[in-house]
């Protein structure tokens, strides 16, 4: 605690903060990561109406729940699916569910759409809502939007973000995977090794970037898509990391 205080004392920004926790190595407890990045994207997203963007920036600070039913791929916060699961989010009623074991029943949470975003602002401090991520839903668009203004505001460069079904052979130079799984299965594909069908089935989001100016790129790739992935651990959790768009990104220069 005392060394994160001192840390972040000591730097001219919360964003420079951050940054520098990945240049070198440096003690600091992931919840503590996490709440600097939900303060960062407070900043970033600030007067901000679309409930779906508020819910999407989640995704950069809090552990998700992945479900893949009939072709829709759902996120629901962790750690509330974990507290209903156990009638934590019942109260006493949760506690003398417990004790006597009975089976809870299935907890149904609300799905944001682009109707019914301004739900989130009723209960943004819940984590109750669950964001769609398949590439047609309004839940992809609105972390496609997220994405591009964390890399505005810490590159100060434009960029776009899409996303795809695929990532084209010709077009592949460079990737980010935006979790560790992604990182891994990306990589083994882009060097030519075999990923196993359940692995690619775990797969949840591929996007394409590109920037505005391509001079703010590497010479060699300016002008070349960068590919971005998210993927679902063995046991169907999302843990983001957003610092992969600090450190990993084919910059001329860093901001």
């Amino acid at each position: 605690m005392l060394n994160f205080r001192d840390q972040l004392l000591a730097a001219p920004s919360l964003e420079a903060f951050y940054a520098e926790l990945f240049l070198r190595d440096v003690a600091v407890p992931p919840l503590f990561i996490d709440q600097t990045v939900q303060a960062i994207l407070r900043g970033i997203l600030d007067g901000e109406d679309d409930g779906l963007k508020a819910r999407a920036a989640e995704l950069f600070f809090r552990r998700q729940r992945v479900n893949v039913e009939n072709g829709a791929i759902r996120l629901a916060d962790d750690e509330m699916v974990a507290l209903h699961a156990t009638g934590g989010g019942l109260g006493n009623l949760g506690r003398l569910v417990r004790e006597a074991q009975i089976p809870l029943r299935t907890i149904e949470l609300d799905v944001l759409d682009a109707k019914t975003h301004d739900e989130y602002w009723k209960r943004d401090e819940r984590y109750d809502t669950v964001l769609q991520l398949n590439s047609t839903h309004a839940g992809c668009a609105a972390l496609c939007r997220v994405i591009e203004a964390w890399v505005a505001h810490f590159h100060e460069t434009p960029v776009t973000v899409t996303p795809v079904r695929e990532i084209p052979d010709e077009e592949w130079v460079w990737h980010v995977g935006l979790d560790a799984d992604s990182t891994a299965m990306l990589n083994e594909i882009y060097n030519g090794a075999d990923v196993g069908e359940e692995d690619m089935r775990r797969i949840i989001g591929l996007y394409r970037l590109e920037f505005g100016n391509p001079s703010d790129m590497r010479a060699e790739i300016a002008g070349k898509p960068v590919f971005l992935g998210l993927a679902a651990t063995v046991d169907g959790h999302l843990r983001m990391k957003p610092q992969n768009l600090l450190m990993n990104l084919p910059l001329a220069r860093r901001a």
